[in-house]
């Protein structure tokens, strides 16, 4: 699929007229006396005929559901709902929404899915030995915390392109209600202070963290004036003022004798429109996130062995010991392969269409034995765990009622990222150069091979994140997506057969127990606090030969399933997300 540029992205920034960046202050009054501007005038077009009964969204919180809300009041599409909740999250959810991150969206507009790959580069000056010291062994937290964990950001120019390309409203329009957050502050739930305590300890002494952060109190209205004035620059002036106006210059200052990050590197940095992958699966059409996501091809790969294995599931108990022990044969595949063949397809050439032939995974599925022990015989890269990966992401799922869909994930990899905020802008800044291989020579790393996910200059770092659609009959028919780091592809994996596989309602699929495996560390079987695995259940997989560990994540599914013409929303229990049909 052949996906052109839109035209109107790529206006320099120089060319900006003078009129747009005369008056910030006039511009900042008018963009928070409310929470959308006045709707402006549309395509003299008649407007589509909705196909839905409702627009639907299902986000992380209740401010990005209300964002979402008064964008769809004010006639805007998926697209300018998806860019307002994002910049919303930037506001009122600083561990994970951001403007110094990078993701991904997954867009089916007019009835044409497309990809948007908004994921952190690499700087120019990166190099593949930077996080090891003399010896050759990693420097302890300088790819995690601080100033050269730092990747080049991808969010804003990714909202930019998103809403140029697709929007049918103004941009300051969508970006409106963050800046009425940022401006007017929001309330701070006890979990946000929770996570920001335990990032504080992380960060002490080695970032400004705490100079922004340390009032982020529960129970009180958290105030953000240097981010307000930020979002009113890009919403005064486009997306590309991130990159090369004021904030840019903010951001190459805060870098300077740090981190490796330059005003070259943010004018260099573009979004890149791929094409999604696409496969059949169950009567659907899977459309999801192709590399340097991993999670895409992870996703189809067990979609479509599981499918083969169908035999061997037929009569086991969702989430019995046997149906484990053959998920668990599957993932070590998947996760095999993607130790092996998955990275930055502009750096090398990944063999996707190898690795998602029906063929191919008929073969890896014949693999798969009810009886075989774990770890009896080691599995391998099938054509001939990834670098360490945070949690910490988010996700939101919109639906309008014209039948056009946004599956987005987007991230600072580690909660609140480097914990370096750019001085006077207010944003924090990611730790993306943490998913890169940072010891290479080091075989017995869980991780990809030595040339596939190393650093070097511009490279992106491959990802988990995986915002996927299902199609009906080219409509849509499920939006979901999580964080989780490697668990996100397991997570939609196991939703997604809960839904088709077992008929279960959106409710009761979230809510059903959900486990992970991922090859290394062998014959291990990890449990989330929300339903541990305990009891007869952990002692038949033990005796199986596993072990069976919790891991302090629990995901954050949001997802909206379409039956018919209605939409039906709902968001992970695990979380404080929001669900809402929006008539």
């Amino acid at each position: 699929m052949s996906i052109p540029m839109h035209s109107a992205s790529r206006t320099p920034f120089a060319s900006l007229t003078a009129a747009r960046v005369l008056s910030a202050a006039t511009l900042f009054v008018s963009l928070t006396g409310s929470l959308v501007a006045p709707l402006p005038a549309l395509a003299k077009t008649a407007p589509p005929k909705p196909v839905l009964d409702a627009s639907a969204v299902a986000t992380p919180d209740r401010y990005s559901a209300d964002a979402a809300q008064q964008i769809f009041a004010a006639g805007g599409n998926a697209v300018d709902a998806a860019v307002a909740i994002a910049f919303t999250l930037a506001v009122t959810r600083p561990d994970a929404g951001n403007l110094g991150g990078g993701g991904f969206m997954t867009v089916f507009m007019d009835g044409k899915p497309y990809f948007l790959d908004y994921r952190e580069r690499a700087p120019q000056q990166a190099t593949r030995d930077m996080y090891l010291d003399d010896k050759g062994n990693p420097v302890p937290g300088m790819s995690t915390v601080g100033h050269r964990a730092v990747g080049v950001p991808g969010t804003v120019d990714g909202m930019w392109e998103a809403q140029q390309r697709f929007g049918k409203l103004k941009w300051k329009q969508v970006l409106a209600p963050a800046i009425r957050y940022a401006t007017e502050g929001f309330q701070v739930e006890p979990w946000l202070q929770q996570r920001r305590d335990a990032a504080a300890k992380n960060f002490a002494g080695k970032t400004n963290f705490d100079a922004y952060f340390s009032t982020l109190k529960a129970g009180t209205t958290y105030r953000q004036p240097e981010l307000a004035q930020t979002l009113s620059r890009i919403a005064g002036d486009g997306g590309r003022e991130f990159y090369e106006g004021r904030t840019a210059d903010m951001i190459a200052q805060q870098m300077y004798g740090h981190g490796l990050v330059t005003k070259q590197d943010l004018i260099q940095y573009r979004a890149v429109w791929r094409q999604p992958l696409a496969a059949d699966w169950n009567g659907y059409q899977v459309i999801t996130a192709p590399p340097p996501s991993s999670g895409g091809v992870g996703l189809i790969q067990m979609l479509k062995m599981k499918a083969d294995l169908k035999q061997a599931f037929d009569g086991l108990d969702l989430n019995s010991e046997p149906y484990m022990h053959l998920i668990a044969q599957i993932e070590d595949r998947v996760f095999a392969d993607r130790q092996q063949y998955l990275g930055d397809p502009d750096a090398y050439k990944v063999p996707t269409a190898r690795l998602l032939d029906d063929a191919y995974l008929a073969q890896r599925a014949d693999e798969v034995k009810p009886d075989e022990v774990p770890g009896a015989a080691p599995v391998k890269p099938g054509l001939g765990d990834v670098a360490p990966e945070k949690a910490q992401t988010t996700h939101f799922s919109v639906v309008d009622k014209w039948g056009n869909a946004v599956s987005n994930t987007y991230t600072l990899n580690g909660d609140f990222g480097s914990g370096v905020v750019v001085d006077n802008a207010g944003f924090l800044l990611n730790d993306a150069m943490d998913n890169f291989v940072t010891r290479p020579e080091n075989a017995g790393q869980p991780g990809s091979s030595d040339e596939v996910n190393t650093v070097a200059p511009g490279r992106r770092p491959l990802s988990s994140m995986t915002p996927t659609l299902l199609l009906k009959d080219n409509k849509v028919a499920l939006v979901i997506g999580t964080p989780g780091g490697s668990r996100i592809l397991t997570t939609i994996f196991q939703v997604i057969t809960d839904l088709y596989d077992f008929n279960m309602p959106p409710g009761d699929a979230l809510a059903a127990m959900r486990f992970h495996h991922q090859l290394l560390p062998q014959k291990t079987i990890y449990f989330e606090p929300y339903h541990p695995i305990t009891g007869e259940l952990a002692d038949q997989l033990k005796a199986r030969g596993y072990a069976v560990e919790g891991q302090s994540f629990n995901g954050d599914v949001q997802m909206i399933r379409v039956e018919g013409t209605t939409p039906e929303p709902a968001a992970d229990p695990r979380g404080a997300g929001v669900g809402r049909v929006i008539r």
